[in-house]
C-alpha cells in the first residue's frame, strides 16, 4: 500500500503510524469533519459511536467530507490503528508492508495467531472478518475478560458458526456489551467487518476498559525496518519464560538406554496433555490454554494433527493450527510433540509420501528448536503388521527427518492401537533417539498391558506414553480413578513419560475440561472436569 492512500485510510480514523506516542487530530479536516459526515445519516445505528468520537477528535472524515461507513476495513489498518491506541512499539519485520513492523508487535503480544495474519504479509490488505476482529480487540483491550458460556452462545442465534477458537473472546465481548448481533441476532461470524462497525466496536471497548488514547498526526509514511527477521517456517519462537522441566532448563532431550534424558544425560519425566483432533477443537491450543496448563504444572503438549477424519489429507489448512499450536507450546518454554494422528486409516503406509513431506517440512522449520519431539504414526491398527507395514513406513520417515533434524526425539507407534509391544521387543528399530509409544484407558487396558510395558523394557525397548485416559478405550465411562492410580504408580516407579487425552471440553469422560472454561485468567480446579482434577494434579508429582 503507498504512503498516500494509507495516510487517507488512517486520517478517517484520526490515527496515523508513527514511531513515537500520539496526540489528537486538531486540523482543520477533523474539526469540520466533528460537525458531521456527508455519508453518515442521522437516522444510521452509528451516527451516535461515530458524530462522538469526531467531536472528541478521535477520529475525522475524508477530503470530500464523507466516512464511507459500509467500506470494509483490512487487517492490518484495523490491528494497527489498535496498536497505536496501546503504544505498541514497532519490532522487527519479515516483509516491507506498511504496516508490518506493528503487526510483528501485534502477533508478538499475541493478539492473533501466525495462520489468521501470517508475518509475511499476504493477509494483511485482506478485509478482516468479525470474529478474528473481535478477538484482537479482547486481546488488545481487555487484560482480563469472563463470560457465562450458555448465557452469551444463547444470544447468538448463529452460535453454530463460530469457529471454536474464538469462543472465548467472542463470548466475553457479548458478555461485556462489545459485541452483539444484527436485527436477526446473527453475529455473522465470517462476514468482513466494515469501518462503522469497527469504529463502534472500538468505541464500546475504549469505554468498557476506561482506555485513554492519544493521536498524533503524522504525515511521512511510515518507517521501515531494514533487516528482516527469517520466516516461520525456518525458526521456531524463543520461550518468554522458564518453566521447571522446561526447555529451557533440560534442553536437547535424548534416549540413554530406555531413558529419556536431558541435554546432560539425566532422566527427564514429560507429563502433559494431548490436545483432541486439531479440526475439532482449535480453540484449545491458543497460548492462553497452553500457558495455563503449563502454569498447573506440565511441560509437554502433544497435537493430535489427524490424518483423515476430516484432517490433514482432506484439510491441508489444519496444518497452521498445528504449527500456531507448536509454537505457542515452545514460547512457554514446554516440549511439543506433532502428531501425525493415524485412526481410521490404520495401516501408516496409507500415506507414506504425504506423511514424508510433511515431517521434512516439519523439521526444516523446527531443526534449531530444542523442544520438539515427532510422533510418527499414531495407533496403527486394522490388518497390519509390525514387520509388514509399521517399521518399513518408520523406516522411510526417520531417516527423512533425520537428514535435516538429526537430533530429536522421535516416537514410534506399533499395532492394535500401540499395544503389541511384544512385537517391538524381538524386532527393533536401528535408530538412535527413537522411543516406542504405548496408549492406554484405565478402564479397558490394565494389569495385562503394564505386564507388555515391563516386558519391553527389560528388553531394551525405551516406552513413552503418549496418549492415556481415565475412561474406557471409547472415551466415555469411569472415571476409573483407582485403575489410574495404578498406572500413574507404575509409570512413576519406571520414569515413563506421559501425555493425557484430551484438553477440551468434549462431552465425553476423558475431557479435561467442562464447558464454559475460561484460560485467560488460568485454569482453576473448578474449570476442569472429574477427569482433569486428577490428571492435573499428577503434574507435579
Amino acid at each position: 500500500m503507498k504512503a498516500k492512500k494509507f495516510i487517507s485510510i488512517m486520517l478517517s480514523l484520526g490515527i496515523f503510524m508513527a514511531a513515537g506516542c500520539g496526540s489528537v487530530d486538531t486540523s482543520a479536516q477533523g474539526q469540520s469533519s466533528a460537525k458531521g459526515f456527508t455519508d453518515v445519516a442521522s437516522t444510521a445505528w452509528y451516527y451516535g459511536t461515530v458524530t462522538e468520537m469526531a467531536q472528541k477528535g478521535i477520529l475525522s472524515g475524508y477530503d470530500d467530507g464523507s466516512f464511507k461507513p459500509d467500506n470494509t476495513i483490512t487487517s492490518a489498518e484495523f490491528t494497527t490503528i489498535l496498536c497505536r491506541i496501546k503504544g505498541l512499539s514497532p519490532k522487527s519485520a519479515q516483509t516491507s508492508h506498511w504496516s508490518a513492523p506493528l503487526m510483528q508487535a501485534a502477533l508478538d503480544d499475541g493478539w492473533y495467531d501466525y495462520d489468521e495474519n501470517p508475518p509475511t504479509g499476504e493477509k494483511y490488505d485482506q478485509p478482516i472478518i468479525r470474529q478474528i476482529a473481535v478477538k484482537i480487540l479482547m486481546k488488545a483491550l481487555a487484560d482480563n475478560f469472563s463470560y457465562d458460556y450458555n448465557v452469551e452462545s444463547a444470544k447468538m442465534k448463529d452460535f453454530s458458526k463460530l469457529n471454536g477458537r474464538y469462543y472465548d473472546t467472542v463470548l466475553a465481548a457479548y458478555s461485556a456489551g462489545i459485541a452483539g448481533g444484527d436485527n436477526n441476532g446473527n453475529f455473522n461470524p465470517d462476514k468482513p467487518l466494515t469501518r462503522a462497525e469497527a469504529c463502534t466496536l472500538i468505541k464500546r471497548a475504549m469505554d468498557k476498559y476506561n482506555t485513554a488514547v492519544s493521536v498524533q498526526t503524522q504525515t511521512s509514511q511510515p518507517a521501515q525496518t531494514s533487516q528482516p527477521v527469517a520466516t516461520p517456517q525456518q525458526t521456531a519462537p524463543v520461550s518468554t519464560e522458564a518453566r521447571v522441566g522446561g526447555v529451557s532448563q533440560n534442553g536437547q532431550l535424548k534416549v540413554v538406554g530406555t531413558q529419556l534424558c536431558n541435554e546432560n544425560g539425566a532422566p527427564v519425566v514429560l507429563r502433559g496433555m494431548s490436545s483432541h483432533g486439531l479440526q475439532w477443537f482449535p480453540q484449545f491450543v491458543s497460548n492462553e490454554y497452553i500457558k495455563a496448563v503449563g502454569d498447573r504444572g506440565a511441560n509437554v503438549m502433544r497435537f493430535a494433527m489427524y490424518t483423515s477424519e476430516n484432517g490433514y489429507i482432506q484439510n491441508p489448512s489444519v496444518k497452521s493450527t498445528l504449527t500456531t499450536a507448536v509454537d505457542n507450546t515452545l514460547k512457554n518454554d514446554m516440549y511439543a510433540i506433532i502428531d501425525w494422528h493415524i485412526l481410521s486409516d490404520g495401516n501408516p503406509m496409507t500415506y507414506v509420501n504425504e506423511a514424508e513431506q510433511f515431517f521434512k517440512e516439519m523439521a526444516a522449520r523446527y531443526k534449531d528448536s530444542k523442544g520438539i519431539i515427532y510422533e510418527i504414526c499414531n495407533e496403527p491398527n486394522g490388518g497390519i503388521s509390525w514387520s509388514g507395514n509399521v517399521k518399513p513406513y518408520a523406516e522411510r520417515i526417520i531417516p527423512a527427518i533425520r537428514a535435516i533434524d538429526s537430533d530429536a526425539v522421535i516416537l514410534v507407534g506399533n499395532p492394535q492401537w500401540d499395544q503389541d509391544l511384544d512385537s517391538v521387543v524381538s524386532d527393533r528399530l536401528s535408530f538412535d533417539n527413537i522411543m516406542y509409544t504405548c496408549h492406554f484407558y484405565s478402564g479397558t487396558h490394565t494389569q495385562w498391558l503394564r505386564d507388555r510395558v515391563s516386558n519391553a523394557v527389560k528388553n531394551g525397548i525405551p516406552i513413552f506414553v503418549s496418549e492415556w485416559g481415565t475412561s474406557d478405550a471409547s472415551g466415555n465411562g469411569g472415571v476409573f480413578a483407582d485403575e489410574t492410580q495404578r498406572w500413574m504408580e507404575f509409570l512413576s516407579a519406571n520414569n515413563i513419560s506421559w501425555c493425557n487425552w484430551s484438553l477440551c471440553d468434549k462431552n465425553e469422560t476423558s475431557a479435561a475440561l467442562v464447558q464454559g472454561s475460561n484460560a485467560s485468567d488460568g485454569l482453576s480446579d473448578s474449570e476442569l472436569s472429574a477427569s482433569g482434577k486428577i490428571v492435573f494434579s499428577y503434574f507435579n508429582k
